[in-house]
């Protein structure tokens, strides 16, 4: 078995789930370097984990160390530049989410992957938990009929000292509100489960956060299999929580959760006056209990890389969400129900994915 060297970029909150992931998967990876613009927190993470080198520039790290893989774990306005340096330096990538600020980032990156040979993936760790994936299975089989349903909602709750935070708020550095960088994960695991989309129609605002981006986002979805599916994404919710439900012609799935979720937050149901146990018991039976977290997305990275195969998650698989966004963002702005794949390279929402309304009011 391979052992990977790795280094992390951005050494802020989140990066203490990317090291425990990491150290989780034993010999299968050593951290090598750690990267900061802040040089007092890099070498503080780096002495707390044993990580023997700190640098204050990514491409000095990456030409000094040549690491196997990048973990990517800043801002949001910074990706795109890191995935594509990372990519270009050998570095297989896995980037926080939102992976890019745009359809046209991410089709840049795309071709850096053609062209490298390597790939990137983005932490849309929802996907790995073996609830999702044992549901995932369900519907590949049409074991509980078809979908004809479904809700998707991550209703939390971000106070004003929040976005006190020099990047938080504002289009050019977070790219978004609860769309892009709350909702994303509860969203990408709906699309994903229930396929291809079709069409969707949406309205955001801002109507309580002094911030520039959304505070709250509704959208109504068709799939290409005929359910539909309503989305809300808020950071206005007191109660916070986050609840996927999917009504199928024989039985209702629900997960309720907030930032992950494991077996015991999945529930089945069959129809009020019908009873069938043996069917219920194989639904409920998944074989392992893997939480949704970096870990089981990392696991899953580290196998494709053994394989030299392409990752789950990667561009090609999370354009869809991505052009989901964006689509949402444009019918909010414009009032107009949109299509997939009417997002060309000549539209402002190409470039970014709230189009024109990054320099103004969202909805208005």
């Amino acid at each position: 078995m391979t052992c990977y060297r790795v280094a992390i970029i951005g050494t802020g909150g989140i990066a203490g789930a990317h090291m425990r992931a990491l150290t989780s998967m034993g010999d299968r990876v050593q951290v090598v370097a750690g990267v900061d613009v802040d040089r007092s927190r890099v070498e503080a993470y780096c002495a707390e984990h044993g990580i023997p080198h700190a640098y204050t520039d990514a491409g000095a790290m990456l030409a000094a160390e040549q690491p196997d893989m990048v973990h990517i774990a800043t801002p949001p306005g910074t990706h795109y530049d890191l995935i594509m340096a990372g990519l270009e330096a050998g570095a297989w990538v896995l980037c926080e989410k939102p992976l890019c600020t745009s359809l046209a980032e991410l089709d840049r990156i795309a071709q850096a992957e053609q062209r490298t040979g390597t790939f990137c993936s983005s932490v849309f760790q929802w996907r790995f938990g073996s609830g999702a994936q044992h549901l995932k299975h369900l519907i590949q089989e049409d074991a509980m009929g078809r979908p004809l349903v479904g809700l998707c909602q991550t209703t939390w709750y971000r106070d004003h000292a929040y976005f006190q935070v020099l990047w938080r708020g504002k289009w050019a550095t977070e790219a978004g509100g609860p769309t892009m960088g709350h909702g994303i994960h509860a969203m990408d695991l709906f699309l994903w489960l229930l396929g291809d989309w079709q069409e969707v129609c949406a309205m955001a605002d801002t109507l309580d956060r002094a911030i520039e981006v959304e505070d709250v986002s509704m959208a109504v979805v068709r799939f290409a299999n005929g359910a539909l599916g309503s989305i809300v994404n808020s950071i206005l919710s007191p109660r916070q929580e986050t609840y996927l439900r999917f009504d199928f012609q024989r039985a209702t799935v629900e997960l309720r959760g907030l930032y992950g979720y494991a077996n015991k937050d999945w529930r089945y149901s069959l129809p009020d006056g019908v009873s069938d146990e043996a069917a219920l018991a194989r639904w409920r039976e998944v074989p392992h209990d893997e939480p949704a977290g970096h870990a089981a997305q990392l696991r899953a990275l580290l196998d494709s890389m053994d394989r030299h195969e392409r990752p789950l998650a990667s561009t090609t698989d999370v354009r869809p969400t991505l052009e989901f966004i964006t689509c949402l963002y444009k019918s909010a702005a414009t009032g107009r129900t949109m299509r997939r794949g009417s997002i060309s390279p000549d539209d402002p929402f190409y470039h970014h994915v709230a189009g024109r309304a990054a320099q103004g009011a969202l909805g208005r």
